[in-house]
């Protein structure tokens, strides 16, 4: 499969938005491993936030978007007391959002690629490390950043209780 990852866009919004809608839908309908609610995460406004800010980033496949990710500098706030690898602002860190990939193109390279690419974009803008979380009975995504080489590094509550997701894992790379 040929990825292309660039920069995504505001002329991608309205197929970032169906690609969210299409992975709820199929979460909906078989394991919905993040928890992930259509019209609650991800939503469009996710995509316009991170098109605005220049942290979101596509895979095309094909010239169709097969995945996404936004890599910013703002953590949640549960990640305040917690014992990080490392000690730096966050303008020196990425902090891993809005992964995605298109249920068309589940478990055939591309939720690899994009992490990849993470790690290349940090790598090349100096970044110290990237840090993200993942609800606690998301398998597919943990096995992923493991296999990615990140890191275990603490249990959190992110407040997301009331849609039954109490406890993310948090995981680091340095890089």
């Amino acid at each position: 499969m040929n990825l292309i990852i660039e920069l995504g866009t505001s002329a991608d919004i309205d197929e970032l938005e169906r690609l969210y809608d299409e992975l709820n839908d199929y979460l909906a309908t078989t394991v919905n491993y993040p928890g992930w609610i259509k019209g609650i995460y991800p939503v469009r406004e996710d995509a316009v936030a991170g098109v605005n800010d220049n942290s979101l980033f596509v895979a095309r496949c094909d010239g169709k978007i097969a995945g996404s990710v936004i890599l910013n500098h703002q953590p949640e706030e549960a990640y305040e007391n917690i014992k990080w690898k490392i000690d730096v602002d966050y303008s020196h860190i990425f902090v891993v959002r809005t992964f995605v990939v298109h249920p068309s193109y589940l478990q055939k390279g591309v939720g690899r690629a994009l992490m990849e690419y993470s790690l290349d974009l940090a790598r090349s803008t100096d970044m110290k490390s990237i840090r993200l979380d993942v609800y606690e009975k998301n398998l597919p995504a943990i096995s992923l950043y493991e296999k990615c080489g990140f890191e275990y590094v603490d249990t959190v509550d992110l407040g997301l209780g009331h849609y039954g997701l109490n406890w993310f894992k948090l995981y680091e790379k340095m890089v």
